[in-house]
């Protein structure tokens, strides 16, 4: 092929980053990710203390909770003034510097990211609901998650009589993206990740601003020898090419260097590993799949939540709705662990930015999230724990946008509990409670929630709760729970009661249950 000017080596693409630049990166914890450029930029910083006082701004996870992968590259004092970031949590080094209050740090919702990118590309103030009356609304927190972050970045509109969040304008001057192979001319494919992140968005809103698009990728072809539909970046979008020499550098998710099935490549039998053991977790699970609606589209988190798809497996109800997950994917069986993100025999793919605009529009008839804090107007908080800031991901965005949502998680901070002979058994009670008089951060408005006629459940192994009239109302108890000692005198605030208070369905403390499909058949 003779020397291609496109293709420079890494330490190359690390001189490219200057002092206070910007550096934009695709990233879903390490899909995606060109981690082989953070190295180089690692590596150059180390032996000549530049760049310095650089932004570096991520829309999703980063990392794999391992140190030294991810955002650690850029942990050196000095290198990184300031993060603007969808997640830092899986970054444990990175993790640190936030906490110790030693880079400024905003944490936006994940989806905001990719649409802010279109829109900077397109020239176009990014204006969006997203983040109203949580902790992003500059009446709350403005998005800042240290002490030393002073810039107030998000601003709170009016158009037409309505409130609106406008993000910033960002001056991008350095994006890494990712992809699998690219042509002489830099027309870049992305058929070996798991999804479609926000790589054609990032170049855009990149070139619009004048900055420099490098591609991190597994090899060079001839031109001419890739299907134009499935090039994702076309080459006039992308400046310079590195190819990735080090498997480590290139991983296809966190756990994982590549899998044919992950790239929903070839489709695999996925076998019934059977029936998840009873457990609090499951009763739980149960619960929650109680609200599946026929027919709908649904998101689940990581966690507890992930539950609700064993349980709706176990009861054959799997094909009434379909799963989605935030980077893009529809259908199929979402894998969990290190390999989260990715789904086997996946139904579609679409760029991440377009799932944003299903999720923000209210496309989800339903979503299963965990629980951090619930106080009494029904906030839920998920994204600061003491110091510990981990950052919303795709919560906010989800979790605003959900007509039906139900919030999962055990009743109290280490609780324990057991199910035996159809009731439920309390272990341990576990070391503080979950349900406070006041959340520490706002990462769900209950009071926004009300105003947008949300219906909202919070389910725990003990209590169902549901958010009536802008409060936390206990609907149903546990059999086998007495409800002052293990629920009411384990919350910080006394809750309302319903006059028809209830007890959980026997069914959900049985070995077998069986009775999923009669609650979504009463729904047809």
């Amino acid at each position: 092929m003779g020397k291609n000017k496109k293709v420079i080596t890494r330490r190359e693409v690390a001189e490219l980053v200057k002092d206070n630049a910007t550096l934009a990166m695709s990233t879903f914890g390490l899909s995606g990710l060109p981690e082989d450029l953070l190295v180089a930029l690692e590596e150059r910083y180390a032996e000549e203390g530049h760049p310095q006082n650089i932004t570096a701004v991520w829309s999703s996870g980063i990392g794999n909770n391992q140190p030294g992968r991810g955002a650690d590259h850029l942990v050196a004092d000095g290198l990184v003034k300031r993060v603007i970031a969808g997640h830092v949590g899986s970054s444990p080094k990175m993790v640190e510097k936030v906490v110790n209050n030693e880079v400024e740090a905003y944490l936006f919702p994940q989806g905001v990211f990719t649409q802010l990118y279109r829109a900077i590309g397109s020239h176009k103030p990014y204006l969006t609901k997203v983040g109203l009356q949580t902790y992003v609304d500059p009446r709350l927190e403005g998005a800042r998650a240290t002490a030393c972050t002073k810039e107030d970045l998000v601003e709170l509109v009016e158009v037409n009589g309505e409130e609106w969040l406008q993000y910033p304008d960002l001056d991008i001057d350095v994006a890494f993206i990712r992809g699998t192979y690219a042509d002489q001319k830099g027309n870049l494919t992305v058929e070996d990740e798991i999804g479609i992140l926000e790589q054609l968005e990032l170049a855009l809103a990149t070139k619009r601003k004048g900055g420099i698009v490098v591609a991190q990728i597994k090899a060079v072809v001839e031109n001419n020898t890739l299907d134009p539909k499935a090039v994702l970046v076309p080459g006039g979008l992308i400046d310079y090419l590195e190819v990735c020499e080090e498997e480590e550098h290139h991983f296809q998710t966190m756990g994982t260097y590549y899998k044919a099935e992950f790239a929903n490549k070839i489709h695999v039998p996925v076998g019934n590993k059977g029936p998840v053991k009873l457990s609090a977790k499951k009763v739980i699970g149960r619960r929650a799949a109680m609200e599946l609606l026929p027919n709908s589209v649904i998101n689940l988190g990581i966690g507890i939540p992930d539950m609700v798809a064993h349980v709706a497996a176990e009861e054959g109800v799997s094909d009434e709705y379909v799963t989605t997950l935030e980077l893009g994917v529809w259908g199929g069986t979402p894998a969990g662990g290190l390999d989260f993100g990715s789904s086997l025999n996946a139904e579609a793919v679409l760029p991440m930015a377009n799932q944003f605009d299903f999720y923000d529009g209210g496309g989800l008839g339903l979503s299963v999230l965990g629980i951090g804090q619930i106080d009494q107007y029904g906030n839920n908080n998920v994204t600061k724990f003491g110091p510990k800031v981990p950052g919303p991901g795709g919560f906010v965005n989800i979790s605003q946008n959900t007509k039906n949502l139900v919030f999962v998680g055990t009743f109290t901070v280490g609780g324990k509990a057991h199910v035996e002979d159809g009731k439920l058994v309390i272990d341990n009670q576990g070391r503080g409670p979950k349900f406070v008089k006041e959340v520490e951060q706002v990462s769900f408005s209950g009071k926004y929630a009300a105003e947008n006629d949300q219906h909202v459940l919070y389910v725990t192994e003990r209590a169902v709760f549901d958010l009536h009239e802008g409060k936390v109302r206990l609907i149903e108890i546990a059999p086998g729970i007495d409800l002052k000692g293990d629920v009411l005198d384990k919350m910080d605030f006394e809750p309302e009661i319903a006059e028809d208070l209830k007890t959980m369905d026997a069914g959900l403390f049985q070995e077998e249950w069986g009775g999923l499909k009669a609650y979504l058949d009463a729904k047809k």
